[in-house]
């Protein structure tokens, strides 16, 4: 695992347990061995202040390795890559069998041009900017983790522990990954993407577009038909003009951005109330229960009960 100043703490501690508990169910010598790789061998500071030290500095590490990890760190969307860490993120991934990033470390593989042609994720956050710097990589919004070839990538922070149960899952089978999951009492296998955690309604629109009043309109009228039609007569435009217009700004369709903001909205009243299913479609103009189970599934890959047993605010009763 390589990390640097301002690492992610539990990019790096969430694996490492991992694959230390998956260690401590394996006869010996068959468990893992981890190396922490730095840019020196005295103490950096994780983002959240905690010192961690490497074992080898990155000009003296050698490889190959079994799997070798770039962990992430909140700067490193907006940071340039130092010339000895890529250096060494090349030499490493070219040699070891397989390599990868947890969270944002997908922005150093990227530097060193090891996303090209290649399927990533990253932090739900980041997707975006990661897929803007690097146009020749296939980044995907919404996946926990996943694998291309020898490439493995993972989203944000606590999902380099999926990537891990994964990689157990892989090397040992399902068994052994559901009781180190068991052990650290997280899921052996997250259902879904990250589409559970991110807004969908993410559009800045300028307020001088004739466009600007439509978000709030959708929003306060949502058990509405809002058909094109209707959204067209709202900005005063003909249907035609304003479907190719809103096209054009928000690279959706009016009708995808419609079931957006019902999604958005519907996960807010599930957070934070216990209203019944029928309730919710209905105020988020799904129309019944069914159409908005079969939404979800569809955008998020939970069922609304699921989304509502994960993420309700309620506070908890007491026995």
């Amino acid at each position: 695992m390589l990390i640097f100043d301002g690492v992610q703490a539990l990019d790096v501690s969430g694996p490492l347990d991992v694959f230390a508990e998956a260690t401590g169910f394996l006869p010996d010598g068959e468990g893992y061995d981890v190396t922490l790789i730095g840019p020196t061998r005295t103490p950096i500071k994780a983002s959240n202040g905690m010192g961690l030290v490497a074992d080898v500095d990155f000009d003296s590490v050698t490889g190959p390795f079994d799997l070798f990890l770039v962990a992430g760190g909140p700067a490193l969307p907006s940071a340039s890559i130092d010339e000895r860490m890529s250096a060494c993120i090349l030499r490493l991934c070219k040699v070891s069998d397989t390599y990868g990033s947890v969270c944002t470390g997908a922005f150093c593989l990227g530097h060193s041009g090891l996303l090209d042609g290649k399927r990533a994720t990253t932090h739900w956050q980041n997707a975006a900017n990661l897929a803007a710097k690097f146009p020749l990589a296939k980044v995907d919004y919404d996946r926990i983790f996943l694998r291309d070839g020898k490439l493995l990538t993972s989203a944000g922070v606590t999902a380099g522990i999926d990537l891990a149960l994964s990689v157990i899952r892989e090397h040992h089978g399902g068994a052994l990954a559901v009781a180190v999951a068991k052990r650290l009492v997280v899921v052996a296998q997250r259902q879904g993407g990250q589409s559970q955690f991110s807004p969908y309604i993410e559009m800045d629109f300028d307020d001088a577009s004739p466009l600007a009043s439509l978000t709030k309109y959708v929003m306060e009228n949502l058990a509405e038909a809002l058909t094109v039609a209707d959204l067209a007569q709202v900005v005063g435009m003909s249907a035609r003009t304003f479907a190719r217009a809103f096209v054009d700004f928000a690279k959706v369709t009016p009708g995808e951005f419609v079931e957006k903001a019902r999604i958005d909205a519907a996960r807010h009243v599930l957070e934070a109330t216990s209203h019944p299913l029928k309730v919710v479609a209905h105020q988020c103009g799904f129309g019944n229960p069914k159409r908005m189970r079969q939404v979800f599934l569809k955008r998020l890959g939970v069922t609304p009960a699921e989304y509502r047993e994960r993420f309700n605010l309620r506070p908890l009763v007491e026995a």
